[in-house]
């Protein structure tokens, strides 16, 4: 993100702790990402869907708490979904939350419904077309929750390893090293299933 469009992110981001028009638009411009780490970590669209909207429903109610620290509203957001997903995986089970709450309690209005719908329906035919990608969620899934969090940003996300410490609030070289450490964990249990 250059300096002008950080600058733009700032303002927003003030004007969005009052008007949920800004919100509205922060949550437009952030969704289609968010949405597309959770469906890639959870396997489950709509299961990624709940856990997208109680990331942002999280985000707005503590969108006052936000601090400008050297990282993104874009980086917070996926510390949020991070937490949301952790928590589903800690507990094995997800209380939905409805968009309805951010309609009726803060007065924004999301991207059409629609536009959601298709979404949602693309990244379920994305995920239904790579049957390789699931097996190997899968395995993604039995390892330690730190390690699925870092790969999932890593290679779902996209994110670079500085991009990955900001939002995990960890040194860059602590990253690189549960990067290598999982994708080393990873590579074993895919040889071990595929040997079985």
């Amino acid at each position: 993100m250059d300096d002008r469009q950080a600058e733009a992110e700032k303002e927003l981001l003030a004007r969005a702790r009052h008007c949920p028009e800004a919100f509205g638009r922060l949550y437009n411009q952030n969704y289609p990402a968010i949405l597309n780490y959770c469906i890639r970590r959870t396997g489950d669209a709509e299961l990624a869907q709940d856990i997208t909207a109680e990331t942002f429903v999280k985000a707005l109610k503590n969108i006052g708490s936000f601090e400008w620290r050297g990282s993104s509203f874009s980086a917070w957001l996926y510390r949020v979904a991070g937490n949301e997903l952790a928590s589903y995986f800690r507990k094995g089970t997800y209380k939905a939350v409805s968009l309805e709450y951010l309609r009726e309690s803060q007065g924004f209005e999301p991207a059409a419904s629609h536009e959601l719908e298709a979404e949602l329906i693309a990244a379920q035919e994305e995920l239904a077309r790579h049957q390789e990608f699931l097996a190997c969620r899968r395995q993604i899934s039995r390892l330690p929750i730190k390690y699925q969090e870092i790969i999932a940003l890593r290679f779902f996300a996209g994110k670079s390893h500085k991009e990955i410490a900001g939002i995990l609030g960890k040194p860059e070289g602590t990253v690189k090293s549960l990067l290598h450490r999982g994708l080393e964990r990873l590579r074993k249990q895919l040889a071990s299933a595929g040997k079985t």
